[in-house]
């Protein structure tokens, strides 16, 4: 690897403090997603809510958040990590701190809708700050270690909100995790510094750029954000993402309920065997990272080296769903449902390491929030449709095969992608082909 620049002390230094913030903003990002599903039935039973209400309560974060990408990236693109970050957090932060003080069903509804556009922010900024200050080699890395957040957040969210609730009530337990979010708020705008608000050396700026393509601006202009849009990179990483967050929602929102339904285990058994597969997602996101940069490092295009193991993990998510259907021991389903976990954040991180090398570094953001908003059209499906499912057949089984199928077209969307980056060149001559048209 000679004549490849290393990060100076300086600069692991705030590599590893962006990190960290990252991490911790996941976590609490994770865990306000999970408070109303937590207090389900104290809050039905105080503000005199039906199961139907609470559907509806959980779907509107779903599609706030979904529909909140498409501005939210390029946002992010326009004005940068740090402002949105925070404005993020402090939004979903006070929105949480207001579900503790709702008294009606109209009230809950509209803090949800807040939740989900706060939270729209929290992995397109990632996905730009390792962009802006991780070297091309070094992202998947960083990429799985912000995106472990995510299943990190879903282990802890039941034994810690669960203690939270028992301890001081379920309104407390809000306006705790709301004021926790406001402090990591407030540390994201005093810690962390966008590259230009920081004096770098010419070496600095070379290990952050070397290898993206020359010319990069650190600014998106509406334009360029529309002419993503324009090319099959983009649309293969939407559909791809699209079944990884429809399987990780079958097992985010109904995996509890499948090993008391399906399994008949007790509810003293169920909330620590559904802890463990998503502690694997936390290594196999941390792991999808590392294969990425190691494939890098061996000669692999840096997108062959994302979308090529994303759809590996997806299909193998597919075929671990189905068996962890048809198994009869529970113990083996416990076991195919880790190995789906650990896979589907391996394709999560993967996916999210794409972005930072899929289109120019002012487009990392908006081309990472168009693919979420691609997942969690699927996300906000699959709670619902699965549902209906098990209602209709009384069973899981026909659910999870669905959810495999899914995951597999998903799995070859990922065919898409071509193995060259976007360039600024390409979206400069993909608009004067657009303008030759429109004068033709």
């Amino acid at each position: 690897m000679s004549g490849l620049e290393s990060a100076t002390p300086r600069i692991k230094v705030i590599q590893r403090l962006a990190l960290t913030l990252l991490v911790v903003a996941g976590v609490v990002n994770y865990i306000d997603r999970a408070t109303l599903a937590v207090a389900n039935p104290l809050i039905r039973e105080e503000l005199g809510l039906s199961i139907a209400d609470m559907g509806y309560l959980l779907s509107a974060f779903l599609w706030a958040y979904a529909f909140a990408q498409l501005p939210t990236g390029a946002m992010v693109d326009r004005l940068g990590p740090r402002i949105l970050l925070t404005l993020g957090l402090s939004l979903w932060s006070l929105a949480q701190l207001l579900g503790g003080l709702v008294q009606n069903f109209g009230q809950f509804f509209g803090a949800r809708i807040l939740l989900g556009i706060g939270e729209a922010p929290q992995f397109p900024t990632g996905a730009r700050v390792v962009r802006d200050w991780f070297n091309q080699r070094d992202r998947g890395l960083a990429t799985g270690v912000f995106n472990c957040a995510s299943s990190l957040g879903t282990a802890i969210a039941a034994p810690l909100l669960t203690f939270l609730m028992l301890s001081f009530g379920w309104r407390v337990m809000f306006v705790i995790m709301g004021v926790a979010g406001l402090i990591v708020a407030a540390a994201w705008c005093v810690f962390y510094r966008n590259p230009e608000e920081v004096a770098l050396t010419p070496q600095e700026n070379v290990y952050r750029t070397q290898g993206d393509p020359p010319g990069q601006r650190t600014k998106v202009t509406f334009r360029e954000w529309k002419l993503l849009f324009r090319f099959r990179t983009t649309w293969g990483m939407v559909a791809g993402y699209f079944g990884c967050i429809y399987l990780t929602w079958i097992y985010t929102a109904w995996l509890p309920g499948y090993l008391e339904i399906e399994r008949h285990m007790s509810v003293k058994y169920t909330g620590w065997a559904a802890a463990i597969p998503f502690a694997c997602g936390v290594i196999g996101g941390v792991f999808g990272g590392y294969i990425a940069d190691h494939l890098v490092r061996r000669g692999t295009e840096p997108l062959r080296s994302r979308r090529i193991p994303a759809a590996i993990a997806l299909l193998g998510t597919a075929a671990c769903t189905v068996a962890a259907a048809y198994v009869s021991s529970n113990a083996l389903a416990i076991a195919f449902i880790s190995i789906s976990l650990f896979l589907v954040y391996v394709t999560s991180t993967c996916a999210w390491a794409l972005s930072s090398v899929a289109v120019p570094t002012n487009c990392t953001a908006s081309i990472g929030a168009v693919q979420n908003f691609g997942g969690y059209l699927g996300g906000a499906l699959a709670p619902t449709v699965t549902g209906l499912i098990v209602q209709k057949t009384g069973s899981f089984i026909p659910a999870l095969v669905v959810g495999a199928l899914i995951g597999i077209i998903s799995a070859g969307s990922y065919l898409f992608v071509v193995d060259q980056p976007i360039t600024g060149a390409d979206l400069e001559a993909e608009a004067e082909a657009q303008l030759s048209s429109v004068r033709g």
